[in-house]
């Protein structure tokens, strides 16, 4: 996978939806409308919105769990990583026992929709770690490998300070399934 590059597989920034970090949710959700209408048809749509401070650079992704989460602000008052607490072990049973445990959701679906699209989405977004860039010049491999490990659904994609576009988890499966396809004829 060495002789293909980052920048062969990654969406410009110019083709994502950008919004500020004092957006709302409303205001995010109707910019990645346009941004998937916008988008070529024949690949995937966007599935997160890049989150750019005062100063124009990108803090943030805000995607679609951050998304759903937003209409549920208690999960923000639990303590850890809800969304992923079922890979450490525990069970369907105990992961649904805290939806009454904790009254979540208790609410009309159009109430917790209207209160979340207020929300701001500095406040749901997503920070990446370290772990979660790479240089538009680095090798698929170094991609597959951040994407692996880490479990992320795409990587910032930099060329010196600048994040210049987002690589997608389903762009580099996409190459990798077709490359298999082809070797296998």
């Amino acid at each position: 996978m060495k002789n293909y590059k980052v920048k062969d597989l990654m969406v410009p920034r110019a083709e994502y939806a950008v919004i500020s970090e004092d957006a709302s949710i409303y205001e995010a959700v109707l910019a990645l409308e346009k941004a998937q209408q916008a988008f070529d048809q024949s690949r995937y749509q966007h599935r997160a919105i890049l989150v750019e401070n005062k100063k124009g650079q990108i803090m943030g992704k805000l995607g679609q769990l951050d998304i759903l989460g937003a209409l549920e602000p208690k999960y923000r008052e639990m303590k850890g990583d809800t969304p992923g607490m079922a890979k450490f072990g525990f069970s369907k049973k105990f992961l649904l026992s805290m939806l009454e445990t904790y009254e979540l959701f208790n609410k009309p679906l159009d109430d917790l929709c209207k209160k979340a699209g207020q929300a701001k989405v500095k406040t749901f977004m997503h920070q990446p770690t370290e772990g979660e860039y790479i240089d538009a010049n680095d090798s698929l491999d170094k991609a597959i490998h951040l994407l692996f490990v880490g479990r992320h659904q795409s990587l910032l994609v930099t060329e010196g300070k600048e994040i210049t576009g987002l690589l997608r988890l389903t762009d580099v499966f996409a190459a990798v399934f077709h490359a298999i396809k082809e070797c296998n004829l």
